[in-house]
């Protein structure tokens, strides 16, 4: 699309001194700075795709880059954010472009009439025409220019929150039910349970998700072309699925990372198959080497190695699913239940402020979402006032459960080590540690924050090991060198 030359050139519009090829190097080169692989093989299919395609059909573009681009599902919500930028639906204001009769409803004083904008964007949600999603983003395109714009430093600026903070999406939601039910028997209000009601009461709810996305997608849009595509992919691309900070992670976020747990087990029941592989070899049996080299005139030629022992060690999780950490320990309950099949018994115990065992809940193919439901709900985790006790849970754990822990468990210990000010019992964390075989301690927080507040983490540090584990891509790194051979 050609810029009229009475307008400056936006930093986000200024094009690429190498047409488009240097326009589609330019957006691979953004997809790894957010930390997607893309190598040159598929940078050369991308330009393939780009070839054979109708680059005014946006979508067909989307999905064709998409295909030769990407490697993991999980990366195709930032890829779908960067491509909004360097491929933009418009360039300046849309309000041109607005169908028949799609307006800003206003007041007598001209001002927008916010009751009447809700009903509006009811109808036109609840209608599943082409043309009433045409409508709809027309009409984002002038809320966002409306509502959203405001002054900065930098020239006028676009806020998604300020956009639909007057309009307040979620009262519109009954209403957007109210005309996929047709006003019907199975209205709201009216008793009705059946299978028709509960996929409306979804289709609504995912309409009301898509016209919220809408939104942001058309305020990044603009704000790119102020200040920049590249400013603006800083910190308004969400991140990756493994590089979410699991106590910053919202409930989206951790279903994603949810289903990135099998694929990551693999990966890593993978590698150590391979470490196994090459450690097929014992240490050298220097007695049988001396008796073989009488042969040779006493020359050690030929070395005699032992049999390597292929003995599957045991593990011993204990876990903090206090609300801080709930979320990294329900995540890394899941991987080491689909790595279960590498030790050759698997021992879970959780704590607050007291201990209990909860291996019975995470059986061969149980549902591990209603495990963590009924763990929490059933285990004997709290004492006294549920705040997390370190000191209180390792001192039940080695009164009740010592004999868990033997010269052939690794333990792992997953939590932050805030200990609300209580007493860390470090003499039970010592004698778990010194009788297992290794043992190891998993921590959430960022390291520059260990031993700050009510952390005891630095306390612990000197007796286990312990690892920063922020996000996923930090997990599978920590425990791809901890896995036993």
């Amino acid at each position: 699309m050609s810029i009229p030359a009475r307008e400056p050139v936006r930093p986000g519009v200024r094009p690429s001194p190498y047409g488009l090829p240097g326009h589609l190097v330019d957006f691979v080169e953004a997809l790894r700075r957010r930390g997607i692989t893309v190598g040159p093989s598929e940078t050369v299919d991308a330009g393939h795709v780009m070839s054979v395609l109708n680059l005014l059909d946006r979508e067909s573009l989307r999905e064709g880059l998409a295909c030769a681009l990407l490697r993991r599902p999980t990366h195709r919500a930032t890829f779908d954010a960067l491509f909004d930028l360097w491929f933009p639906a418009a360039i300046g204001e849309r309000g041109g472009d607005a169908g028949p009769g799609v307006t800003l409803p206003r007041d007598d004083n001209g001002d927008i009439d916010l009751e009447a904008l809700r009903a509006l964007l009811a109808e036109l949600l609840a209608d599943e025409s082409a043309e009433a999603q045409e409508s709809v983003e027309s009409l984002v395109a002038l809320l966002v220019e409306e509502l959203g714009r405001y002054d900065s430093a930098n020239g006028p600026s676009y806020s998604a929150y300020q956009a639909l903070r007057d309009i307040a999406p979620d009262q519109i939601l009954t209403k957007i039910l109210e005309g996929l039910l047709g006003g019907g028997e199975d209205a709201p209000g009216k008793p009705s349970g059946d299978y028709e009601s509960e996929v409306a009461k979804r289709a609504a709810a995912q309409r009301l998700a898509d016209f919220r996305r809408m939104v942001e997608n058309e305020t990044r849009r603009r704000s790119a072309e102020n200040l920049g595509k590249e400013r603006v992919a800083n910190y308004g691309v969400p991140k990756l699925a493994e590089e979410v900070d699991f106590l910053r992670a919202s409930d989206a976020e951790l279903r994603t990372l949810q289903r990135n747990v099998a694929p990551l087990a693999r990966l890593l029941a993978s590698r150590l198959a391979v470490r196994r592989s090459r450690s097929r070899a014992g240490a050298i049996d220097l007695r049988r080497t001396l008796r073989k080299s009488m042969s040779t005139g006493g020359v050690p030629i030929d070395l005699v190695q032992r049999k390597p022992k292929r003995a599957r060690p045991e593990l011993v999780v204990l876990c903090d699913v206090s609300g801080s950490v709930a979320g990294f320990s329900h995540f890394t309950l899941l991987l080491v239940h689909a790595l279960r099949e590498q030790f050759s018994r698997v021992r879970v115990f959780a704590f607050i402020d007291s201990t209990d065992e909860v291996t019975r809940f995470f059986d061969t193919g149980a549902d591990l979402g209603v495990a963590m439901s009924r763990m929490v709900r059933e285990a004997e985790l709290v004492t006294y006032d549920g705040h997390s006790d370190y000191g209180h849970s390792f001192g039940v754990f080695a009164e009740r459960f010592s004999q868990a822990v033997t010269p052939r468990s690794s333990v792992l210990i997953l939590g932050d080590g805030r200990n609300n000010y209580r007493d860390p019992n470090v003499g039970a964390l010592a004698h778990l540690v010194s009788t297992a075989r290794h043992a190891h301690w998993l921590n959430p927080e960022p390291r520059g924050q260990w031993g700050t507040g009510d952390s005891a983490a630095e306390v612990y540090n000197e007796i286990v090991s312990m690892h920063e584990c922020r996000s996923a891509q930090q997990l599978a790194a920590v425990v791809a060198g901890l896995l036993p051979v």
